[in-house]
């Protein structure tokens, strides 16, 4: 994932992984899988989406998520007016046994959350001072031009993959992929989830109005996760179809 197993038309001869890269790279893995876990299973207590700072069952929801017993219940009593005053806010009974595993789900979530924020600080510090960075990850000038991107991507929609040689150096599409999911999407999600927790969102309440409230955070959080599990997607596919077995061995044990 951080550094992947992928080869793309990269020619040279391989470094192989670090053993700093590979240790990161299943950390980073098992963290992943199991927060996309516990968030999914948060979700369907609640599958709904909203923008802003507020969003509860009586309201319009942006998304609403076929997801567990919960998604399109309909299971309400008659509302009754919270005020008296029936052009006013409303209130409501549930009539059906709702799902909600948030207790163990949430607790879980929040604690691999730091050590995914612990993980990404020590690949990043990692990576600018052994110089992976510049050396690996980052795109030559010849590799953003025009016609070298499009013959990459030319490649990968033909699934054109050279076979793997385990490890650097990586494609310009591997790279803006790697960069973009470690120094972009997963920061992001990291910020988002953060300004869902009502201790942090009252001590900074700047956060979560960067992303223009608390359910704007929720929904973005989980657009990102989609993404990332696109992410994942291709990532998988480009190791099956560059040798699997070299890649697993490269990543695990070296080369």
């Amino acid at each position: 994932m951080s550094a992947g197993a992928i080869e793309s038309s990269v020619g040279g001869p391989s470094r192989g992984h670090a053993p700093w890269v590979r240790l990161a790279h299943w950390l980073i893995v098992a963290v992943v899988l199991t927060l996309a876990y516990s968030g999914i299973v948060i979700l369907m207590a609640h599958p709904r989406l909203y923008w802003g700072w507020s969003g509860n069952d009586l309201t319009r929801p942006l998304i609403e998520l076929p997801l567990g017993r919960n998604y399109h219940h309909g299971g309400w009593a008659a509302a009754s007016p919270f005020f008296g005053d029936p052009r006013g806010p409303v209130s409501q009974v549930r009539t059906y046994d709702i799902f909600n595993q948030n207790g163990w789900a949430r607790s879980l979530h929040f604690l691999l959350a730091w050590l995914l924020v612990s993980a990404l600080a020590v690949f990043a510090v990692a990576s600018l001072a052994t110089g992976h960075l510049r050396r690996d990850l980052l795109p030559r000038g010849e590799e953003l031009a025009p016609k070298a991107l499009w013959r990459d991507v030319r490649e990968h929609l033909a699934l054109r993959i050279t076979p793997a040689k385990g490890g650097p150096p990586y494609g310009v599409l591997q790279k803006l992929a790697y960069l973009g999911v470690i120094f972009a999407a997963l920061p992001v999600m990291v910020l988002t989830g953060m300004s869902m927790s009502p201790t942090i969102a009252a001590a900074w309440p700047w956060l979560p109005a960067l992303f223009g409230g608390t359910q704007s955070a929720r929904t973005i959080h989980f657009l990102f996760l989609c993404l990332i599990a696109l992410f994942l997607a291709a990532h998988l596919l480009m190791v099956a179809l560059s040798g699997i077995g070299r890649q697993l061995r490269a990543m695990t044990w070296g080369r």
